[in-house]
């Protein structure tokens, strides 16, 4: 048995509290995870889970040991760590997942950049819609927004914020007028994004900074912003779109933006880098997260176009 591979294992199984998890989340068979642990309380002597059909939890002894193994695991990759002194050094598979709400226009080169300077990591990106825990799926990195981060002990570090307008295409807007106020958009066909991505009320603040609240019944809701644009673009009716998305098609008039003196409230998106809290990151992970904060920084400070440098739809 590979004492440190079983510590690994035994750690993640009591971090999710699940044996498929822990398989799913090391890439590993369920068989394999439970014959770990089974030949680490053969080693111990001792029974370190409690298992039930449906749960499993730690005995109190289970609890001293991840303890322990937890100690040990972070005291290796922080050695690791320590000796990583080129950027040769860094190999292994760097587990990724990013917002599915943006292309990903802007990350692509991006991993592209941090491949040619760290080509020993193989990189795994996920793209997912939902709220992901990191720690209980086996994510070293995300980059998502606020909405979707759903684990504990993350540290979290802003990339970028998203700005979002109101526009719809000449041709709907011939056909069903022009709202000159919020509350006129209750009258027209509204695109809107999925439920879990933004309510059915939507607030707006006018030039006065008062703020209108109104709740719309959207004609088309879409979990994509590209299929959102789209529908804009046929003439199905009005949406609330990333700007990065709709600059070209604002520039050419193939969109218009509509109550420009109103800004929309909490409908900019900000994307984050996020990763588990530990004491010791490994050095793929820290260097990951370092190259993409100096990576979107710099291209900031260039005054490079923001939408050729954030994501746009997926």
């Amino acid at each position: 048995m590979n004492l440190l591979h079983a510590m690994r294992v035994f750690s993640k199984v009591a971090e999710t509290e699940s044996f498929g998890r822990a398989a799913a989340a090391l890439d590993l068979s369920n068989a394999v995870v439970t014959r770990y642990v089974s030949l680490l309380e053969t080693h111990l002597n001792t029974r370190l889970l409690n298992r039930t059909t449906r749960s499993v939890s730690l005995t109190e002894a289970g609890r001293l040991y991840a303890e322990g193994c937890r100690a040990v695991i972070e005291q290796v990759e922080g050695v690791e760590a320590s000796v990583t002194n080129s950027s040769a050094d860094l190999s292994g598979t760097l587990k990724l997942v990013a917002s599915a709400s943006f292309a990903l226009l802007g990350l692509t080169p991006m991993l592209g950049h941090f491949h040619d300077r760290f080509p020993g990591v193989k990189l795994r990106l996920t793209l997912l819609h939902r709220p992901v825990d990191l720690v209980a799926e086996g994510f070293d990195v995300g980059i998502v927004t606020a909405h979707q981060v759903n684990s504990g002990m993350l540290i979290n570090r802003p990339l970028f914020r998203i700005g979002a307008t109101l526009v719809a295409s000449p041709a709907y807007l011939s056909r069903s007028g022009v709202p000159d106020r919020p509350a006129a958009l209750s009258r027209h066909a509204f695109l809107a994004p999925s439920a879990d991505i933004h309510g059915s009320t939507w607030s707006f603040s006018g030039p006065s900074g008062a703020v209108e609240n109104v709740a719309l019944d959207p004609t088309y809701t879409v979990n994509s912003m590209t299929m959102l644009r789209q529908a804009a673009l046929f003439g199905m009716g009005i949406a609330v779109l990333p700007e990065s998305h709709v600059k070209q098609d604002m520039r050419d008039g193939s969109l218009l933006r509509l109550l420009p003196d109103y800004a929309i409230r909490e409908a900019d998106k900000e994307v984050s880098i996020v990763y588990p809290g530990r004491r010791h990151v490994s050095a793929k992970t820290r260097s990951f997260v370092d190259f993409a904060l100096d990576y979107f920084r710099s291209h900031e400070a260039s005054g490079e176009k923001r939408d050729e440098v954030l994501p746009s739809g997926p």
